[in-house]
């Protein structure tokens, strides 16, 4: 080989090595798996959203419109149904019957009693596919819905609708707005739960509904 011609065939070579060397692959990077609120999020209207947010503001304004309003003893009488600090881990409840009942807090519209009691109902838990429902069975107002987990580990959330009258059953979530219901899911003793609905369409600050399984399900 000739002295000259040694640059111009390594110059050669290392082109040729360039065009042969395989191309670098950009990399995929996986998304993350969404957070189990971003799932119920993905769900919850706008409006719905920005109430379960102010869960703690609907606690605070309620029990202190109660308190001002003279209910301090019924309060209490209450126990843990009304301590806003109460939830117990794993809240997920047993499917079957129950027997529910309601107390509101706050003035509905700015009248009214601060607190009311109503008569017990019936209501019933099921599990459809991965979720748990909730359906009042009794009663002229039946609310209806779904729970969802959260990453809040002591709440699920609970995004429902209400049938009224002689409707067989509830509209689906988002159906109606004026309909739709939101709210957290609590667990506060054995085999007592709690469905928190904070600033409802009623004007109210809180309904509060105590759920306690019964051996079976009501007749008729």
């Amino acid at each position: 080989m000739r002295p000259g011609w040694a640059l111009p065939l390594l110059a050669v070579v290392t082109l040729a090595a360039c065009e042969t060397a395989p191309k670098s692959v950009p990399k995929v990077v996986a998304a993350p798996p969404s957070t189990k609120a971003e799932v119920w999020q993905g769900f919850a209207n706008p409006a719905d959203l920005a109430r379960i947010q102010r869960v703690a503001t609907g606690w605070s304004s309620g029990l202190a419109e109660a308190r001002a309003g003279g209910f301090r003893d019924a309060i209490r009488g209450e126990g843990r149904l009304l301590n806003p600090d109460a939830a117990l881990p794993r809240p997920a409840p047993t499917p079957g019957s129950y027997s529910c009942r309601m107390v509101k807090l706050g003035k509905e519209g700015g009248k009214g009693p601060a607190f009311q009691k109503f008569k017990p109902f019936f209501c019933y838990v099921q599990v459809e596919g991965e979720l748990f429902t909730i359906v009042k069975q009794t009663g002229s107002q039946r609310p209806a819905g779904r729970l969802w987990e959260d990453d809040f580990p002591n709440r699920m959330i609970f995004l429902g609708s209400l049938a009224l009258g002689n409707e067989d059953e509830a509209r689906a979530y988002g159906d109606d707005p004026k309909r739709d219901m939101a709210g957290v899911f609590e667990r506060i003793a054995p085999f007592v739960w709690r469905l928190v609905i904070p600033y409802p369409q009623d004007g109210s600050r809180l309904q509060v509904f105590e759920l306690t399984p019964v051996a079976e399900q009501p007749k008729g």
